[in-house]
C-alpha cells in the first residue's frame, strides 16, 4: 500500500468518526452514572414516595464529600510547595528552585484555589476532574498618531513590523535642506496601528460533560482521541482569527447532545434558553470541538499528534496543526487500573444513601404513629366528624365509652437507630471519613487510650491520604509538568520575582523541562505531628553539628537551619517565614564563615575552649529538653488508664519533673510535692506546668 497525504475531507471524516465513537462511549457508559451521582449529591434518591408517609431524604453522599474535600484541599494549599521540581544534575539546582517557586506563584495568580476546588469536587462526585492548560497568544492593537514628520521619518515608521497605516495626510511646509537653505518640503500627519503580540499561560476547569475520550484509552497520553466539546459564539471564533463568512454559515449545535444537556442541567440546576432565533448573527452559538489525536496526515508512515478544531453540527475542520503534549490534567480519587474512568466517592455510597433514606423514613413514620396513634370506633356509636377534627381539646361525641379505642403502634425507632449506626460504620469503612479523623468524637479519649485513638484516626485518614496521593501523582504532577513545558517554550523575556527574600531575575527559557517532580502529601494532625517531631529532631542534629564543628563543617549551613525552621512554621500554618527569619544569601553566609574562621585563626586556644564550653552547654540544654519531652509523652500516655492510675502516674511525673528542674538549677520543696499526692488534679495543665506555677 502506497502512503499518501490526507486530504482535508479525509481528515474531517477520520476526526468526525473518532469524535462520534468517543461521544457514544461517554454517553452510554459514563454520563448516566454522573447524572445519578449529581442527583444524589443534591439530595435525591431512587426509592419511591408514598402519600401520607415521610418524604425525608438522607444526604450521605453530600455529607461525606463535604467532609473529605477540606482534607484534600488542605494537603495542596497548606504546604508552600506541594509540588517540587527535582534537579537532574548539579547545574539544575538553582533552576529547580526557581521553577518550583515560579510555577506555584503562577498557579495562584490564575486562581489556583478555585481551579483545584473544582477539579477535586468533580473527582469526588463525577469520577474525574479535568483541568485544561495552554498558552494563548494575544494580539493587541496600539494606536499612535504622528504630526509633521518628514519623508525619512515616515519611511521609518511605516516600514516597522506589524504597522498598519490608518490615516495619512500631507501638506507642504518650509524647511532647511542639508546645505542649510530654506526649501519647501512635504510634511506628513498620520495615524498608525501597532500590533503587539503577547502571550500568557491559561488554565481552566472543564465540565465533565464537555470532555471526550475514546473507549480504549487508559490515560490522556495513550488515548486515540481526547476532545473538548463546548459551545462558542460566532463572535468568539472571529476574535480567534477565523473568517466571519465561514463561521456564520455553520449549522450551529448538533442534535446528539441529549446526555450532555441533561448533565449540564443537573450540574447547573436550570436549563439554558434556546437561542435558535437570535437576530444578531455574531452572537449565534456554534458547537466547537477541540480534538487531539494522532494521525499520519503527511503520509510518512509515522503518526504524530494534531490539534484539530472543528465547528458546527457537521464538524467542519477550521484548523489542523501539529501539537505537542495533550493539554489536559485528569484528577481522580479512586482510579481503576487499566481503564480511564475510575470511581467517585458518590459511586461508593449511593446505595447506602438509599438504605439510610428508607430507614430514616420508617423511623419518622413510626415516631409519628406513636405520637398520634390510629383509633378504632364502633360504627354508629361515634360522631365521625368530631373524630376527624384533631383540634387540641376538641370533643368527640359518642354514645358509649367503649365506642372508641386506641390502636397501639410498637415503638421501634431505637432498633432503627442501631441499624443506621451500622450503616454509618459501613460508610466510614468505604470512605475513611470517621468522627475520630474529623476530630468530632467526644468519646475518643474517654473510652480508649490516646494511642488507640491516634491509631484509629490514622487508619481513617489513610484512605483519604490515598485519595490525595492519587490526585498528586496524577493530576497535580501532569498539571505542573505542562506548566513547566509551556513556560520554557513560550516565555520571551526575563521577569522579576521575590525568591528567598530578594527580588531576582527569572528566565524560564533556560530551565530544563526534563526535571523530575515530587509531591508532598500528608493529611491529618497525626501525620503533621510526626513531621513536626522529625523536623525537631533534624534541627537538634543540625545545631549539634554546627556547635561541635563550626560553620565550616561541610554538612550544615545557616540556610539549611533556616529552612528547617521555616518548614516547622509552615506546619503550624505560618507561611511568611521571612517575617521571623531573615533570608541568607550565599554572600552573607560566606561572610559569616569567613568571620568565624578568622576569629578562630586569631585565637585558636580560646576558640577551642569556647567550642568545648558551647558543646557541653548544648548537651546539657538538650538533655533537659529531651527529659521534659519524655515527661510530656508520659503525661499523654496517662490518658490511656483509668482515673486512679492517671492520678498516681501524674504524681510520679510531677516528682520527676521537679527532679529535672532541680537538677538544672531550680530549688524544689519536696514536702510540697509529697503533699501534692493528696490534692486534686489540675486537668487543664501538664505536670511540668503545675510545678513551674508553684501549685505543687
Amino acid at each position: 500500500m502506497k502512503l499518501k497525504k490526507m486530504t482535508d475531507d479525509e481528515v474531517q471524516d477520520i476526526a468526525s468518526d473518532a469524535i462520534s465513537g468517543a461521544t457514544s462511549f461517554v454517553e452510554s457508559e459514563i454520563s448516566q452514572d454522573r447524572i445519578k451521582s449529581q442527583r444524589y449529591f443534591e439530595g435525591e434518591v431512587d426509592i419511591g414516595q408514598e402519600d401520607g408517609r415521610s418524604k425525608i431524604v438522607s444526604t450521605k453522599v453530600r455529607d461525606t464529600i463535604r467532609a473529605i474535600k477540606p482534607s484534600l484541599m488542605r494537603v495542596f494549599l497548606s504546604s508552600e510547595n506541594p509540588v517540587e521540581f527535582v534537579p537532574t544534575s548539579q547545574e539544575d539546582v538553582a533552576s529547580a528552585e526557581q521553577a518550583t517557586k515560579y510555577a506555584h506563584w503562577k498557579f495562584q495568580q490564575l486562581d489556583g484555589y478555585k481551579l483545584l476546588n473544582d477539579a477535586i469536587h468533580d473527582a469526588l462526585v463525577k469520577k474525574t476532574g479535568i483541568l485544561k492548560i495552554w498558552w494563548q497568544d494575544n494580539t493587541e492593537a496600539v494606536i499612535h498618531s504622528y504630526s509633521n514628520v518628514t519623508d525619512e521619518e515616515l519611511s521609518a515608521i511605516v516600514n516597522e513590523d506589524d504597522v498598519t497605516v490608518l490615516e495619512h495626510t500631507t501638506q507642504m511646509d518650509m524647511g532647511l535642506d542639508e546645505t542649510g537653505m530654506e526649501v519647501e518640503r512635504p510634511m506628513h500627519n498620520l495615524k498608525v496601528s501597532h500590533e503587539k503580540t503577547t502571550g500568557e499561560l491559561k488554565i481552566e476547569g472543564v465540565p465533565p460533560e464537555e470532555f471526550l475520550v475514546d473507549r480504549n484509552a487508559k490515560s490522556v497520553s495513550d488515548a486515540y482521541i481526547v476532545a473538548h466539546k463546548t459551545e462558542m459564539r460566532v463572535s468568539d471564533l472571529v476574535a480567534m482569527g477565523y473568517d466571519f463568512e465561514q463561521v456564520s454559515e455553520l449549522s450551529g449545535l448538533s442534535s446528539d447532545s441529549t446526555y450532555t444537556d441533561t448533565e449540564q442541567f443537573e450540574r447547573m440546576g436550570y436549563e439554558q434558553e434556546d437561542e435558535e432565533n437570535i437576530s444578531d448573527v455574531s452572537m449565534k452559538q456554534v458547537q466547537v470541538t477541540e480534538a487531539y489525536m494522532k494521525m499520519d496526515k503527511e503520509g510518512t508512515g509515522v503518526a504524530i499528534m494534531y490539534r484539530i478544531l472543528m465547528a458546527g453540527g457537521e464538524n467542519e475542520v477550521l484548523e489542523c496543526e501539529p501539537y505537542g503534549e495533550v493539554p489536559f490534567a485528569v484528577f481522580e480519587v479512586d482510579p481503576e487500573p487499566h481503564t480511564f474512568f475510575g470511581r467517585s466517592v458518590a459511586d461508593l455510597i449511593m446505595n447506602d444513601q438509599d438504605s439510610s433514606t428508607a430507614m430514616l423514613r420508617g423511623m419518622m413514620d413510626n415516631v409519628a404513629l406513636t405520637n398520634s396513634p390510629r383509633q378504632g370506633y364502633v360504627q354508629g356509636q361515634v360522631n365521625v366528624d368530631d373524630l376527624m377534627n384533631n383540634e387540641i381539646g376538641g370533643l368527640v361525641r359518642m354514645k358509649s365509652p367503649a365506642a372508641l379505642v386506641d390502636i397501639a403502634t410498637p415503638f421501634v425507632a431505637g432498633q432503627v437507630l442501631t441499624a443506621m449506626q451500622y450503616l454509618d460504620m459501613a460508610i466510614e469503612g468505604k470512605t475513611g471519613v470517621t468522627k475520630a479523623s474529623m476530630g468530632l468524637d467526644p468519646d475518643a479519649l474517654q473510652n480508649t487510650s490516646a494511642t488507640a485513638a491516634r491509631l484509629q484516626a490514622q487508619q481513617g485518614s489513610a484512605q483519604i491520604e490515598v485519595m490525595a496521593r492519587n490526585i498528586a501523582e496524577g493530576g497535580m504532577k501532569r498539571l505542573f509538568k505542562l506548566m513547566l513545558e509551556l513556560l520554557v517554550e513560550n516565555s520571551c523575556e526575563e521577569t522579576m520575582m521575590r525568591l528567598n527574600g530578594q527580588f531576582q531575575p527569572i528566565d524560564p527559557r533556560v530551565w530544563n523541562t526534563g526535571m523530575d517532580m515530587t509531591v508532598n502529601v500528608g493529611v491529618g494532625t497525626g501525620q503533621e505531628g510526626e513531621r513536626h517531631a522529625a523536623l525537631t529532631q533534624a534541627l537538634q542534629m543540625q545545631m549539634q553539628i554546627w556547635t561541635q564543628y563550626g560553620s565550616g563543617n561541610g554538612m550544615v549551613t545557616m540556610t539549611g537551619i533556616r529552612n528547617t525552621l521555616g518548614d516547622m512554621l509552615a506546619l503550624q500554618g505560618v507561611r511568611n517565614v521571612d517575617r521571623y527569619f531573615s533570608p541568607l544569601t550565599a554572600e552573607i553566609e560566606a561572610q559569616l564563615v569567613q568571620q568565624q574562621q578568622q576569629a578562630a585563626a586569631e585565637n585558636p586556644e580560646l576558640s577551642e575552649a569556647d567550642a568545648l564550653v558551647q558543646a557541653e552547654q548544648y548537651k546539657a540544654d538538650k538533655k533537659a529538653e529531651m527529659d521534659m519531652m519524655k515527661m510530656q509523652i508520659e503525661a499523654q500516655k496517662a490518658l490511656a488508664v483509668d482515673d486512679r492510675e492517671r492520678d498516681e502516674l501524674d504524681q510520679q511525673l510531677i516528682i520527676k519533673a521537679a527532679e529535672i528542674l532541680g537538677k538544672y538549677g531550680t530549688s524544689v520543696d519536696t514536702a510540697k510535692i509529697k503533699e501534692a499526692q493528696q490534692k486534686a488534679r489540675y486537668p487543664d495543665e501538664s505536670p511540668a506546668q503545675a510545678v513551674e506555677g508553684g501549685r505543687f
